[in-house]
């Protein structure tokens, strides 16, 4: 058993999704989040520029104490997993791996669609991954920069003639190459749920990263008998930009009234304020 939160972050509004199936299969879980929407999206940065913005979000979310942190973000995940994991001493998860495990399984002709943002698809970590699952499947993959900024921006929804212009321009390839798995390989996508389902139809299976990344967390913290054993868990966001857009659409995201539970916090002051206070106290 263990009491401490779980710690949580993305470049934005995306790692929600992660948290909404984690409020679902661990309701007695405390979630600390981190959206780091003043520097939204991540996908277009360079390699250094990610891993330096991914070393920031963890550092401030160890300013808690928490027994795990997810990177809900898929181009986190697929950059600079395996060094935040060796640097930091509690367990750090992503996204990558379970989403494609699920995609390899969950294929029925082998031909399998990605999605992602410019720096998941070059890194080719999906691709990877389902391969070592399923060498005979087949990867078609495919780029969406403009899904992270119409997402933040709430472009969610059926009817609207800029979203569905965007996802036909982007996923026309994919529907005539006959993939019957599609891979929504950001967090921030499945957020596109619906849209890309209508356009891709009912026998294209979707697979959602953060529900599978939460998914796995469920099962490591219950494998090491590491879950909180409490009546009800509790949920803080914070975010490095204003916190209207984000609590208007987390709220309609999660289904709940999160407005009073999100906090703008400037990042490299928080980290440094916490170091001084390490500091001090082993003086």
């Amino acid at each position: 058993m263990d009491q401490k939160p779980i710690g949580v972050f993305d470049s934005g509004l995306g790692g929600l999704t992660a948290v909404r199936e984690l409020k679902r299969l661990l309701p007695k879980e405390d979630i600390v989040y981190f959206g780091d929407t003043g520097r939204v999206p991540y996908g277009s940065r360079s390699k250094e520029t990610i891993i330096k913005y991914a070393r920031q979000d963890v550092a401030f979310l160890r300013t808690f104490d928490l027994k795990a942190i997810v990177i809900a973000c898929g181009t986190v995940s697929t950059t600079a997993l395996d060094l935040l994991a060796e640097e930091n001493p509690i367990p750090i998860l992503g996204v990558v791996e379970p989403a494609a495990m699920a995609a390899a399984r969950a294929t029925r002709s082998g031909a399998i669609g990605l999605i992602g943002t410019q720096a998941s698809i070059r890194s080719g970590a999906y691709e990877r991954c389902i391969a070592r699952e399923n060498p005979a499947a087949r990867v078609f993959a495919k780029a969406c920069p403009l899904f992270v900024p119409l997402v933040e921006n709430g472009r969610v929804h059926r009817g609207d003639i800029v979203i569905e212009t965007v996802v036909a321009e982007y996923l026309t390839p994919l529907k005539e190459a006959g993939v019957d798995t599609l891979v929504l390989g950001c967090t921030h996508y499945p957020l596109l749920e619906e849209v890309i389902g209508a356009f891709m139809g009912p026998e294209v299976r979707l697979i959602n990263t953060g529900a599978e990344g939460a998914r796995e967390v469920a099962r490591r913290l219950t494998d090491t008998d590491a879950l909180a054993n409490r009546a009800q868990g509790t949920a803080r966001y914070f975010v490095s930009d204003t916190v209207d857009d984000f609590a208007r659409l987390a709220t309609i995201f999660l289904r709940e009234d999160v407005a009073g539970q999100v906090q703008q916090v400037d990042l490299e002051k928080e980290i440094l304020n916490h170091r001084l206070g390490i500091c001090n106290q082993a003086v």
